[in-house]
């Protein structure tokens, strides 16, 4: 190999590492797959991640990138040693970032890399992330909120205000198939269905006669009458009856055991994002337990209003429209206002066919 095609493989490796970088700053998750070959693997100890493949790593992007208020990352120019088609190096990273739900830090990083030469070009065949120093103390600045001008490209941003998301509007036929092909890439099952009669009925097929069931204090099964099916109709062994026959002073742990692990969980959700997590809320947190595993199957029925792009706008969704609706309902049932005391969120269902979210067209509840 001639001095000008060593010359000209470096550089389009080091362009490589920088594209990487641009990807994961612009949020663009197809661009940042297809810089790996397509069996390339992405693997981060740390954290601890392991994706293999463009699939893989590009659903490893949606789920993880859903979780920060912000994020930047240096990466600064290592070693590069060529081998024909193949390369091995390290580039080094300094990154900056916050969670939504709260952790934050500084850290300084390494990427060991192999490449390969392929009719794409040079891509990544594995990126090794390692942690070489992490502090995880907090953060002084802040985000700005801005939305990007022509998508990925930082030449075209623009710093204008995000406009104010509206939480009752239905989302679009386009948005809820992205939200079932995110939550399927998660491990959920995922189905969209017209309106709440056909989750009603669905529920009837999803439930067997005679398993336990968990109702969550949900307005959408309220409204659909799913509650009364499960909880009034004799069909299952309904849960919530049960524990509210219990004396709360003298058998609240009977009450938690109960509620911790039926069979089904019937529930519905704050907001689902469009990079495919459920966001949940609750006072007292009774609810969450099943729906985070303790039970064996978990069903959420959600109305079309509640997709959200990310989660930024779930918690804002809660926050700002269902926390004042419920607030509302529990002083006019119990005479004391409502909080958001307790959140799950679900980013993947790790146990395949446990979990089923039933989407609907139309908008019902908060």
């Amino acid at each position: 190999m001639n001095d000008l095609q060593t010359i000209a493989d470096r550089v389009e490796i080091e362009a490589l590492r920088g594209e990487f970088t641009d990807a994961v700053m612009m949020r663009d998750r197809p661009r940042l797959a297809a810089l790996f070959t397509p069996d390339g693997a992405l693997r981060m100890p740390n954290i601890p991640v392991e994706q293999i493949g463009r699939e893989e790593i590009l659903a490893g992007g949606e789920r993880l990138q859903s979780q920060w208020d912000f994020f930047v990352q240096n990466t600064h120019p290592g070693t590069i040693r060529l081998d024909g088609d193949t390369a091995t190096g390290r580039a080094y990273i300094q990154e900056l970032a916050r969670t939504l739900d709260g952790r934050e830090g500084l850290n300084y990083a390494v990427y060991h890399d192999r490449y390969q030469r392929t009719e794409e070009g040079w891509r990544f065949a594995e990126r090794v992330y390692e942690v070489r120093y992490l502090d995880t103390s907090p953060l002084a600045g802040t985000a700005p909120h801005a939305t990007q001008g022509s998508g990925t490209d930082p030449a075209h941003a623009t710093a204008t205000p995000a406009p104010a998301p509206s939480f009752t509007d239905p989302a679009t036929a386009e948005q809820l198939e992205r939200v079932a092909a995110a939550l399927r890439a998660g491990g959920f099952a995922a189905e969209i269905l017209d309106d709440a009669a056909k989750a009603r009925a669905r529920i009837k097929d999803l439930v067997p006669e005679g398993a336990s069931v968990l109702t969550g204090a949900s307005e959408t099964l309220r409204l659909s009458g799913i509650d009364e099916d499960i909880n009034a109709s004799g069909q299952y062994d309904a849960i919530r009856p049960r524990t509210l026959a219990i004396d709360r002073a003298t058998g609240a742990d009977e009450i938690r055991r109960l509620a911790a692990s039926p069979e089904f969980v019937v529930n519905s959700v704050a907001a689902v994002t469009e990079t495919g997590s459920l966001v949940l809320a609750s006072g007292s947190g009774s609810q969450l337990p099943a729906n985070a595993g303790g039970a064996a199957h978990a069903i959420w029925i959600v109305g079309a209003q509640k997709v959200v792009p990310d989660l930024s706008t779930a918690l804002r969704r809660i926050e700002e429209h269902a926390l004042p609706l419920e607030n509302a309902r529990a002083q006019a049932l119990y005479g004391m206002p409502s909080a958001v005391n307790r959140l799950l969120i679900l980013n993947a269902e790790p146990r395949p066919g446990r979990g089923t979210v039933l989407l609907l067209r139309e908008a019902i509840g908060y």
